[in-house]
């Protein structure tokens, strides 16, 4: 990728970012579920760390990097809705009349998604940090949790634009992310320790990438850090956006030789 596609993308980025900073009451409605699943869902199964083979002492601990990750997934599953409403209000047809690149043009969409996933990972951690919750891995283990649901967040935002390139409809992107949230959800360790999971669930959450970005955050953020999991993990989320991204290029290209 040149420069100059970095600087047009970024241009772009800001364009869209600046659409969200005129409204701050979006801000302020992206936390009120993450705050209802910290305290409420958090404070109904503190207990839950008492059962035998558990591995935690606080289950606020265990729960924020499963919030952070379930926002991450939850924000960026809709993305394909901004690329479907530049569509309709005919936005991107008429930048396809400029020179700016068509890289840009549909990556702009990702970036500004995982700079509200970062910012939204920040304040979940700090809201965990005020409720009492507990961060063995310092600063640097944060960081690797919030590089985690960043590229967890770009696998689905990306291929959420990609829906939206292919099939054009919102009842269609609200279904399938709607099919998809719960079973990813739930089908990994955001809630209950993989110890008490069935086992044909813990072999499913293997191929999870949100279980994926839960292992490579949690161990992260531990005292004693298994970074064998954390590379392995992270490095299977990079290819993976890697790929997302690639895909949604290649969906855009489509699109564009349809109009």
């Amino acid at each position: 990728m040149s420069t100059e596609t970095l600087y047009q993308t970024w241009y772009m980025t800001q364009r869209q970012l600046m659409a969200i900073l005129r409204q701050p009451v979006f801000l302020v409605i992206t936390l009120v579920q993450p705050v209802i699943w910290l305290f409420l869902f958090g404070s109904l199964f503190r207990k839950v760390v008492e059962l035998p083979g558990f591995g935690a002492g606080s289950y606020l601990d265990y729960l924020v990097p499963g919030v952070v990750v379930m926002s991450a997934v939850s924000s960026n599953m809709w993305a394909g809705m901004g690329t479907l409403e530049e569509i309709e209000r005919g936005t991107l047809n008429r930048f396809l009349t400029t020179p700016v690149s068509r890289t840009a043009l549909m990556n702009a969409n990702v970036v500004q998604q995982g700079c509200s996933t970062a910012v939204q990972s920040v304040l979940i951690v700090l809201l965990g940090k005020l409720g009492g919750a507990d961060y063995p891995g310092g600063i640097g283990g944060l960081l690797l949790l919030l590089l985690a649901s960043v590229l967890l967040g770009t696998i689905f935002g990306a291929g959420s634009n990609a829906v939206g390139m292919l099939v054009r409809q919102r009842e269609s992107i609200i279904g399938i992310n709607s099919f998809l949230l719960l079973p990813l959800t739930f089908l990994s360790s955001a809630f209950m320790a993989p110890g008490l999971m069935p086992s044909w669930m813990r072999h499913i959450a293997d191929f999870n990438p949100v279980n994926w970005a839960l292992v490579a955050g949690r161990s992260a953020m531990s005292a004693d850090p298994d970074w064998g999991d954390v590379l392995s993990r992270g490095g299977a989320l990079l290819a993976l956006a890697v790929a997302a991204v690639w895909l949604s290029t290649r969906t855009f290209h489509s699109y564009q030789q349809s109009v």
